[in-house]
């Protein structure tokens, strides 16, 4: 393929990069052949112009496509390279926090820096069975691959765990431990898993430090070879080490320590154990205190301290050796204080009384003075004379610490070879697998011995490594028989020729070694005379002359020459090892030297050197000679080297290669340029080179057709896909050579599968164009259209818009015109009568001003003139007045002057006679004058007082009028004065009121103001106001809907927390459930233990099989426990005799029999609690049912006695009738006869008392009769028909009549009152010792609780003790309480069992004598007075005989041959099909009956025990078998149900016919075998759940994940699957219609075996609850199964499963709510992923999920196709800051295992016992029906 085809615009490549070592670019412009430059732009917009090499013309390389990367396997990928690999690696850690991946036969395990929760046991299940293929990469997908080609292939496996430090190697071997030891478990009776597990923190403690790269840092290499038997069970392991860095213990670099170990010892020094040890602070001694950081974070020493005790005795290291280790680190801490002080220049010493060195002394057993001298001199030996030389002060140094390695070497030797002690077993080893945890490639900057060894090892490991790729590759070729091409690889052997070959860098070594005067210098000369000119690996450093380079597959190494010698030689001065096995004291310290021989160097103490190596030696053989102690540290490696790889050679190798990803140990940072460096040291990259080199891409034939179906045109479609294939090939890659067709397979080069994909995507990419442009095209035309018809619809409304508006604007122009006429016209008269009313205004105010003037002015005049009159007047007035008083004065004058003259006169008259006379005689005539005056006078007197009297009365009258005017007048006048005042006062008012009008105008206009401020302020606070009141209403408003929607919350809440609350209550009782249920399950996995143990037992031993213990009829509720006990106690003592047994077996045995009696007792004593508490629960029930029964009983006694005296009363108003008519008889024949004894009335009379006497004796014996019946018989009263009831009424009622006294009758009422009194008081009575029996029951229950606690307490005292102790101490002390109780409370049923047994015979007495009286009463009722035609009727009516009562009688002898036809030979099928659902339940119940009809409780008891045995006997035999264990499930459940439905109880009887309640138990309460066989269908159901999930397992993943039921959705991906197992792509694999076809066979199949539809509901949604488990289990861990195709798959499985379920009616049975976690992820896989939005509808969507496994998802989200988008790091991050709040456990997978607690909801069977017939098939002709 043209570089041009490629290497085109858009085209992605890497270039390389100073700091990302690899950088993204994409081409901007095409390739052509012969340019020397490309043109790039970079991820970040910059251009670039790249140039190309002149002389090689490489291209950069290229990108694979973005749905390649992130690929579970390197291997995948189209484009095999370096930047490709480490982009994966990247993408997967960083993006998608994935920390595995596969390279071809490689798993790259990156370390994260951080706890995950992926080693769980639930993941361990999830991997345990899987094809490595079908799962995500783990280090468990690896060990699962190893544990089944074991098992498979009968090959023994290795896992080769490589990597630098502190990149995560013992991490890794752990977790491949912990897999093997979860799912192997212990074959033998030792927890061997255990124990290999134990064995980690011991070596981690003696061999791993801290680092300055890594915390836990393992600082030497192991294999641990861990063995299983026949059954692939793990029986033990065995453990080689290799390269131990004892250099360690006498120094550290900063920020580094020594061995755990120390530390943990100084931590622990406070404890009264380590006292002796004289320990302190790990910064107090030297050797560790170097580091200056002696603690690490997060680690606490004490408590790892206590860890790694507890594993020294787990795996039988006692304290006393325990205390020897710990004496010997605490020796070498102490050895390392001891300072040399300088004597001279050539000599040194130690000071005497030096507290260190008196310390390792008094530990170590030996002498100071010995110890001190030879820490300061040396032995020199010749051919004739020993020499003792002191040695100077650095040399003692070196002394002093080679004998602190030395030591700790020899402990760390001791202490592998007592772990594989512990870890060996004495069962033969069948196969094994391998766990090589050794360090990887290393270079520093100083590289020395340490180094060359590892580099060595690696050289080694990776030679075999390319064999065994290459080796793989080969077999590849071959088994799809394609021609094999020589694929070119890095072979490493000249490079290991270089170091162990003869004459190489070890051969070289060793003979310098044994030179006297050898050195690293003239080694150094050697090696360049040897090798520089011959070899061109080997190179000399330019700059010095003690080094030299050597070429490894990885980099090029510097070794620093110096100090290879004296780690070489690894000498100690052999006269301090004399010293030290001296010692007498110490045990120990001579088993540690036991094998030492003389020192390794002739000459002595070494020159010096700070690092040292051990190499763990082969085991001794007693020949060996002594040469071959003397082998230098080289040559033992080199020889362990080749051990190694014999056994690695011999094993299939699994590889595991750690790589670190930063040296900061930050958490999911990725440093490129360490990865690349750890990539090439460990050999993926050249596993990339060499899958490059040959075709790297293969696929089935079946994927390649279903990812390039699109590449292919209809034409090309044949009916055989791999002619197909072939074809479309030919066409599109042109190159033969390119690809080759296997069997299976369809290989490709390298860039093949991107080349298709480019050419599939184009494809894709060119379709998609078309159909947006076809898409576009009718969108934009229907847009067009639209608009058009719009265009045209807005034009025609817009012109009738514009026509109305025009006619609109005539319109009103022209009234506007008229409006102007008249608005005109209105304004001119408006104008015109404005100025008219204004001049009439003017006119009106001129005149009236006028008018008012003239007014004044004649108003004026006038009052001038009335002045002038007035004045006038009064002037005229006044001289009148003068003049008038001036004449009247005048007058006066002028008359009293004449007066007095007339009076002078008169006075002169009257004195003379003369005028007397004169007088006189005028006098007479004037008096008649008078008289007659007077006359008419009084006449006219009386007229006038006529006159007057009518006057006076009109005068009254007018007076009274004239005064009441005069009054008015007056009135009138005050009025008019006071009118006058108030004129004046009015005027002065309105003066007064004018001047306040004024004011008031002026407040007025204040006012006016004032108001026009207030109303405007006024309308502005109404405004506010308004807009208040409206802000207040709304308010209001939403306070109201705030209320409502808070009531509603709260409403909703109350609900919600009222759910909740039941539904935690509902959660608390399933989790009751499901634990009593999983204890059943533990209790039947014991037994069957408890079997197989027996069974081996009785094979090995050859004990005679155990018998059966009979027990009491009261432990039936516990038959098969009690049974079980008695046997394991008979074949105790019966073990007892085999003596002969080894000490370690019996000891071992007796553990797990005590381990069990434990469990036993335990079991027996909870039975026993159980069965106490069921017997008081019985006893209430017992007295409440007492009670009804009394009362209910004396009601019916009191009718029957009413009804009696009403009978008696008529029977004596008879008698005394009859009396009356006797003696009215009497009295007529008194006069004639008298009452002889021969006359008729007295033969009458004698006649009549006989009678009456025989009568009453009678009518007693009666009443007692039915009084004892009354008592006996009340249930029997109860089920009377009304029929016999009316008709024994009416008997009753007929032999009353016949009594014939009325003292006879009240004679009778009393006894049967006393005898009610009586028995009432016996009732009572027994009342009360029923309470005081339970009162009893409760304070023993009250004691056996008081005695657990302090049982509880005595255990926690005990767990202070040392282990040994502790476990001696609490099984000792467990077994003698368990026993003493299980004594205890036999003896408390012993005696309430006697009590039954006495009551039961009490019983059968008093039923004895009740029915003798009711037969002497039946020969008593014939009195002598009766004849023969009228007998007397008895009181009880016999039972009626009928054909059939729903029993079967059968013989004992008969049980065994019953239990044999219908449980243990009885086939299933046979019965289901051909007769009734649930016969032999119904057959085994009626036979019951007939044992408690007959009152047989032994024969009740055996047959129930039988039943019970037999069915558990069948279902381990064939408990595989679904129809078996359904079958039996509803038989047992049907069995339960008969003993409810027959029990007697009333809410069992409720939907009982009258003939079924006749057919009840009358003599046995079964209440405790009903939970017998409660829990004995608890584990039927587990059984059936177990066997269904056996069944569905396989066909889960395939049918539900895997294939594709909606053909062409999902694209199949690269799966680069290379010698590994898979399912995918398999022929016959399973489909959804399989899993819904087994589901539609488990449904009938339960249908046809009667099981009850409840259950049948049950066991529906544990099979969905296991399919949506077991589904999103594997869709959490399969990165290619998380994208959108399958999501919609996946959608589609479940909708069919719904179908299921709707076509069933099963739709309510919660079956569908358990997939809601699969139907949430499915649509979490197909929801969009970008937004805020999107996140929040992720939120609310995914409530079944829980957090881990929502980012899970998002994690392993993988487009199929390129047009898909992967999910951003900022989305997730976003998902989980939402999720943070939600409280849900970290799990990330289902737990598989969980099975939900099942109940038994009670189902009568409307079927009548009297119906059923047994078929002959059934081979029970021995049993008869009654």
């Amino acid at each position: 393929m043209a570089a041009s085809e490629l290497y085109t615009k858009h085209a992605r490549v890497w270039i390389p990069d100073a700091e990302e070592v690899w950088k993204s670019a994409e081409l901007t412009k095409d390739y052509k052949q012969g340019d020397t430059a490309l043109h790039l732009q970079l991820e970040d917009g910059t251009d670039l112009e790249y140039k190309l090499d002149p002389t090689t013309k490489n291209l950069p390389h290229l990108r694979n496509p973005d749905i390649l990367v992130g690929e579970n396997d390197l291997t995948a990928l189209s484009y095999l390279h370096e930047p490709a690999v480490l982009h994966n690696l990247k993408v997967r850690f960083i993006d998608s926090k994935l920390i595995y991946t596969y390279c071809g036969i490689v798993l790259v395990a990156i370390n994260p820096y951080e706890n995950l929760p992926i080693y769980g046991t639930d993941i361990i299940n999830a991997y345990s069975g899987q094809n490595m293929g079908d799962m995500d990469p783990h280090i468990f997908a690896v060990a699962e691959e190893a544990y089944k080609q074991m098992a498979r292939d009968e090959r023994n496996q290795s896992i080769i765990v490589s990597g630098e430090s502190g990149a995560g190697k013992t991490v890794s071997a752990k977790y491949a431990m912990r897999y093997f030891a979860t799912v192997s478990g212990s074959a033998s009776e030792a927890n061997v898993e255990e124990k290999v597990l134990a064995s980690n923190p011991i070596m981690e403690a003696i061999g791993n430090a801290k680092t300055t790269r890594n915390d836990n840092s393992s600082r030497f290499g192991k294999y641990i070879e861990i063995g299983f038997d026949k059954k692939y069970g793990i029986i033990g392991a065995n453990m080689r080490t290799y390269l131990l860095e004892k250099s360690r213990v006498v120094f550290q670099a900063d920020e580094e320590r020594n061995y755990h170990i120390f530390y943990q010892l100084c931590a622990s020094a406070h404890l009264p154990e380590f006292k002796a040890l004289k320990l302190g602070s790990a910064d107090d001694f030297h050797c560790t205190n170097q580091g200056r950081n002696p603690v690490i974070e997060g680690v606490d020493d004490a408590k790892e301290m206590s860890t790694t005790r507890n594993a020294f005795t787990l795996l039988g290291i006692n304290e006393s050796y325990q205390m020897g280790l710990f004496q010997i680190l605490a020796a070498i801490l102490h050895l390392g204080n001891v300072e040399v002080k300088d004597r001279d220049s050539d000599s040194s010493s130690i000071p005497p009384n030096n507290s260190h060195l008196t310390t390792f002394c008094d530990l170590m057993g030996v002498t100071y003075q010995d110890m001190s001298h030879w820490l300061c001199h040396k032995k020199i030996k010749t051919a004739s004379e020993t020499y003792i030389k002191p040695i100077p002060k650095f040399q003692a140094i070196n002394a002093r610490d080679a004998l602190a390695k030395h030591i700790y070497a020899k402990l760390f030797n001791w202490i592998v070879d007592n772990v594989n002690k512990a870890l060996h077993s004495s069962i033969k080893q069948h196969s094994f697998i391998g766990v090589l945890d050794i360090y990887g490639f290393e270079t520093f900057e100083i590289n020395s011995f340490e180094q060359f060894c590892i580099n060595y090892a690696n050289e080694k490991l990776q030679q075999q490594f390319n064999m065994h790729v290459f080796k793989l590759e080969q077999e590849e070729y071959m088994k799809e028989q394609i021609p094999w091409t020589l694929i070119d690889f890095y072979d490493n052997q000249p490079c290991i020729n270089l170091i162990e070959a003869k004459m190489g860098v070890l051969d070289l070594l060793d003979e310098e070694c044994r030179m006297p005067k050898g050195s690293d210098d003239s080694w150094a000369q050697k090696l360049y005379n040897t090798h520089l000119k011959t070899c061109p690996l080997f190179e000399k450093p330019r700059m010095s002359n003690k080094a030299f380079i050597i070429q490894h597959f990885a980099d090029k190494v510097e070794y620093q020459c110096e100090g290879f010698l004296e780690k070489n030689k690894d000498t100690v001065n052999e006269e301090q090892i004399t010293v030290l096995k001296a010692s007498k004291q110490f045990d120990l310290l001579v088993e540690l030297f036991q094998d030492e021989d003389k020192a390794t160097s002739p000459t002595g103490a070494p020159p010096g050197g700070r690092t040292r190596l051990s190499v763990k030696p082969d085991k001794t053989r007693p020949g060996q000679s002594s040469k071959e102690h003397k082998k230098t540290v080289g040559l033992q490696f080199r020889n362990s080297l080749h051990l190694l790889m014999e056994t690695l050679n011999a094993t299939t190798p699994h590889y595991v290669r750690c790589i670190k990803p930063n040296d900061l140990k930050f958490p999911f940072t990725f440093d490129p340029k360490r990865a690349v460096q750890q990539l090439r040291a460990c050999g993926v990259l050249e596993t990339i080179r060499i899958s490059a080199a040959g075709f790297p891409s293969r696929w089935t034939y079946q994927e390649f057709f279903s990812r390039y179906r699109v590449l292919m045109k209809q034409k090309d479609v044949l009916s055989d896909k791999k002619l197909t294939c072939k074809n479309v090939l030919e066409k599109l890659v042109q190159d033969q050579d390119k690809y080759q067709f296997g069997k299976t397979k369809i290989f490709f080069r390298a860039g093949q599968v991107a080349y298709l994909e480019k050419l599939r995507a184009d494809k894709l990419r060119a379709a998609c164009i078309r159909i947006q442009k076809t898409i576009r095209c009718w969108l934009v035309r229907k847009k067009y259209l639209r608009m058009k018809s719009a265009a045209i619809t807005i034009q025609r409304y817009v012109r009738g818009y514009q026509a109305r508006c025009l006619a609109m604007f005539l319109r009103r122009t022209r009234a506007a015109i008229i409006i102007q006429k008249f608005q005109r016209m209105y304004v001119e008269r408006k104008r015109y009568r404005r100025q008219k009313a204004a001049a009439l205004i003017i006119q009106c105010i001129l005149r009236a001003y006028m008018a008012r003037q003239h007014y004044q002015a004649l108003l004026r005049e006038h009052k001038v003139v009335i002045l002038q009159k007035n004045v006038r007047g009064w002037l005229a007035r006044c001289w009148y007045k003068r003049t008038l008083s001036a004449i009247i004065h005048l007058q006066c004058c002028v008359r009293r002057m004449r007066a007095k003259r007339e009076l002078k006169k008169l006075k002169i008259e009257a004195r003379s006679v003369e005028h007397f006379k004169k007088l006189n005689i005028g006098m007479e005539n004037k008096i008649m004058q008078l008289q007659r005056k007077i006359d008419e006078q009084n006449k006219e007197n009386k007229a006038m007082s006529e006159r007057l009297s009518g006057l006076e009365i009109s005068y009254s009258a007018e007076s009274e009028r004239l005064r009441s005017e005069v009054v008015r007048l007056r009135s009138s006048e005050e009025e008019g004065r006071n009118n006058a005042n108030r004129v004046t006062s009015l005027l002065e008012e309105l003066a007064q009121l004018r001047k306040e009008l004024e004011a008031t105008r002026n407040e007025k206009s204040v006012i006016e103001e004032w108001a026009e401020t207030y109303r405007d302020e006024m309308e502005q606070m109404v405004t506010e106001l308004k807009d208040q009141n409206n802000l207040l209403k709304s308010e209001k408003d939403d306070l109201n809907r705030l209320i409502q929607e808070q009531s509603q919350q709260m409403t909703e809440k109350m609900a919600k927390a009222l759910q909740e609350e039941t539904k935690q209550l509902e959660n608390d009782l399933n989790e009751e459930r499901s634990r009593y249920q999983n204890l059943l399950t533990e209790h039947l996995r014991l037994e069957e233990r408890y079997d197989d143990l027996k069974e081996e037992i009785t094979l090995t031993v050859h004990v005679p099989k155990p018998g059966h213990r009979r027990t009491d009829s009261t432990h039936s509720s516990n038959e098969s426990e009690c049974t079980y006990n008695s046997e394991f106690a008979e074949s105790e003592e019966s073990s007892r005799g085999g003596e002969d047994v080894t000490k370690a077996a019996l000891d071992m045995s007796l553990f797990l029999k005590l381990q069990k009696r434990v469990t036993e007792l335990e079991q027996e004593k909870q039975a026993l609690q159980k069965e106490l508490d069921t017997r008081e629960e019985q006893f209430q029930r017992a007295r409440a049912r007492d009670d009804e029964e009394h009362k209910k009983a004396r009601g019916a006694e009191l009718e029957y006695e009413s009804l009696k005296r009403q009978e008696l009363e008529s029977e004596n108003k008879k008698l005394k009738h009859d009396l009356n008519e006797m003696r009215q008889s009497l009295a007529e024949n008194a006069g004639a006869d008298k009452a002889t004894p021969g006359s008729p009335a007295y033969k009458v009379l004698l006649d009549q008392l006989n009678a009456s006497t025989e009568e009453l004796e009678v009518r007693k014996e009666e009443v007692l009769i039915l009084r004892s019946q009354l008592v006996s018989q009340k249930e029997a009263m109860q089920h009377k028909d009304e029929k016999e009831t009316m008709t024994d009424a009416i008997m009753y009622t007929e032999d009353v009549k016949k009594m014939k006294d009325t003292g006879e009758i009240t004679q009778a009422y009393m006894g049967l009152k006393e005898t009610n009194r009586l028995l009432e008081s016996q009732l009572q009575t027994q009342r009360k010792t029923h309470e005081n029996e339970v009162e009893v029951l409760r304070g023993e229950l009250q004691s056996v609780k008081e005695e657990n606690n302090r049982q509880q307490q005595l255990l926690a005292q005990n767990l202070q003790l040392p282990p040994e102790a502790r476990i001696e101490a609490s099984l000792q002390h467990e077994i003698t309480r368990l026993t003493n109780e299980n004594l205890d409370l036999m003896e408390q049923l012993e005696k309430q069992d006697k009590t039954v047994r006495k009551l039961k015979k009490q019983l059968k007495v008093f039923a004895k004598k009740i029915g003798e009286l009711e037969v002497g009463g039946q020969v008593e009722n014939v009195s002598p007075g009766q004849t023969v035609d009228e007998p007397i009727r008895p009181v009880n009516i016999p039972r009626k005989e009928k054909d059939f009562q729903g029993m079967l009688e059968y013989k004992k002898e008969d049980e065994l041959k019953l239990v044999k036809n219908l449980i243990l030979e009885l086939k299933p099928r046979g019965v289901a099909v051909n007769f009734i659902p649930g016969l032999p339940a119904y057959i085994l119940f009626m036979c019951l009956r007939h044992a408690d009809y007959i009152n047989d409780d032994q024969k009740v008891r055996t047959l129930l025990t039988s039943t019970i045995n037999s069915i558990k006997k069948i279902l381990k035999k064939r408990g595989d078998d679904f129809e078996t264990v359904s079958f039996w499930l509803a038989n047992t459940c049907r069995f339960l149900h008969c003993l409810k439905q027959y029990s007697g109880e009333e809410a069992f009887m409720k939907h009982n016919t009258p003939r079924q309640n006749e057919h009840c138990l009358s003599n046995f309460d079964l209440a405790e075998y009903r939970q017998v066989l409660s829990d004995l269908a608890i584990q039927i159901y587990q059984q059936l759940i177990k066997c269904m999930e056996n069944i569905l397992q396989p066909m889960i993943v395939s049918g539900m994940l895997e294939h594709e039921t909606i053909q062409g959705v999902s694209g199949v991906k690269p799966t680069g699957l290379r010698k590994r197992t898979s399912s995918i792509a398999d022929e016959g694999t399973y489909t959804l219609d399989s899993i819904l076809r087994q589901l539609t066979s488990f449904h009938s199949t339960m249908c046809q075996h009667g099981t009850d539809p409840e259950l049948i509901k049950q066991v529906v949604k544990q099979q969905f609850y296991i399919i949506g488990a077991v589904t999103l289990n594997n869709l959490l861990l399969r990165k290619d199964m998380c994208s959108w195709s399958k999501g919609m798959q996946i959608r589609y499985n479940v909708s069919q499963l719904e179908e299921w379920l709707r076509d069933k009616n099963l739709m309510n049975c919660g079956a569908r709510e358990t997939l809601e976690p699969l139907i949430q992820a499915a649509q979490l896989l197909q929801v969009k992923k970008k937004t805020d939005e999107d996140a929040e509808a992720i939120c609310s969507m995914c409530s079944a999920l829980t957090t881990s496994q929502i980012v899970k998802v998002l994690n392993l989200y993988t487009p199929v196709n390129e047009f898909e988008e992967r999910v951003s790091i900022s989305f997730i991050r976003t998902i989980q800051a939402r999720l943070r709040d939600r409280k849900q456990t970290p799990q990330l997978l289902m737990d598989t295992k969980l099975i939900y607690p099942v109940t038994f909801p009670f189902n009568p069977s409307s079927l009548a016992l009297e119906t059923i017939h047994i078929p002959s098939s059934l081979n029970l002709s021995f049993l008869t029906r009654v």
